[in-house]
């Protein structure tokens, strides 16, 4: 018999105290470009923002801005105060915006979870189905609007050719891009780019779900109904939180498709919020208002989603939002 020869054995050597030092802040590293981003994109402005709001910036001091005459609280009194014409046009601009949102963020996730569910078992022609059901979030968002806005003109708009010419519903061309239609349209605008993005939140959080539970409920003969709202609701609880906070806070404060589809002056019936204080700033020229108006809205925004988000974690796991 021939022994055979072993390797001898090598204890591993341990990392240099400068290796393990890069080790440890590489992932910090890695998260200082992020950081600089976010300072430059939204913490800077933002405090430019506050910054402005507390000065008197108008078209007489935007020229050397940075030395405009302080003025404290005073414009957000008078954004606030209701006696005032400014402060009774903040009110019904933030009542149109509360409408508005309110409207787009529950029928868009209605739409979103009804065209999830309904595609939640496979079928033929279920992959199309969900590529064309994106479609609406996959487009440009100004050229979505554009379009909806030719579609919505009075007199060659497709929209009154359809239900004047071919279906005959009215007898006159309505308008739909000013008076009281035009929050109509706006609603109708946003639902249609929007309840996409629910459907895929959606979508996503169906497939965390067991089919064993489905079976469990089949077998105590339950109906869809009632594994819809006993299974599916209570299991997409975080999923849900998280969508309707998320759709909460876009819709608020988008801009992109009111302006797009109505203009710099939007009629009064669809004067949301995001419109109101760009009027207030750069058509007036009055920046230190409109920033003392964008800061209002930034505080209630931040006490709405603390409150919602408080107030979800409080609930019982049954709680389906």
């Amino acid at each position: 018999m021939t022994a055979t020869a072993t390797a001898p054995r090598t204890t591993p050597r341990r990392p240099s105290f400068s290796r393990r030092r890069v080790r440890k802040w590489f992932p910090c590293l890695l998260l200082i470009p992020a950081l600089i981003a976010e300072l430059a994109v939204h913490v800077i402005p933002m405090l430019v923002g506050v910054w402005m709001s507390l000065r008197q910036v108008t078209q007489f001091t935007l020229r050397d801005w940075t030395r405009a005459p302080f003025v404290g609280p005073q414009n957000f009194a008078l954004a606030a105060r209701l006696s005032s014409p400014v402060g009774q046009q903040l009110l019904h601009s933030f009542l149109i915006t509360v409408a508005f949102t309110a409207l787009v963020v529950a029928i868009s996730w209605l739409f979103g979870l009804a065209a999830a569910v309904a595609l939640q078992k496979p079928f033929r022609g279920r992959a199309l189905l969900r590529t064309l059901f994106l479609v609406p979030f996959a487009l440009p968002v100004f050229t979505a609007t554009i379009t909806w806005r030719f579609m919505l003109e009075r007199d060659t708009g497709l929209v009154n050719r359809i239900l004047v010419d071919v279906l005959g519903l009215t007898g006159d061309r309505p308008f739909w891009l000013v008076g009281p239609n035009s929050f109509v349209s706006l609603v109708v605008v946003m639902i249609w780019r929007l309840w996409p993005y629910a459907f895929l939140t959606i979508t996503a959080g169906l497939q965390s779900i067991p089919d064993e539970l489905y079976e469990v409920a089949e077998v105590d003969g339950a109906g869809p109904w009632q594994k819809l709202l006993g299974v599916t609701l209570p299991m997409l609880r975080p999923v849900n939180r998280v969508l309707l906070l998320v759709l909460f806070l876009w819709i608020f404060n988008d801009f992109t498709v009111p302006y797009t589809l109505f203009g710099a002056a939007a009629p009064a019936e669809a004067d949301v919020l995001a419109v109101h204080i760009y009027q207030s700033s750069f058509v007036t020229w009055n920046f230190g208002l409109g920033s003392a108006m964008s800061v209002l809205v930034l505080f209630f925004l931040l006490v709405v989603s603390v409150l919602y988000l408080w107030k979800g974690t409080r609930k019982g796991r049954s709680a389906w939002w």
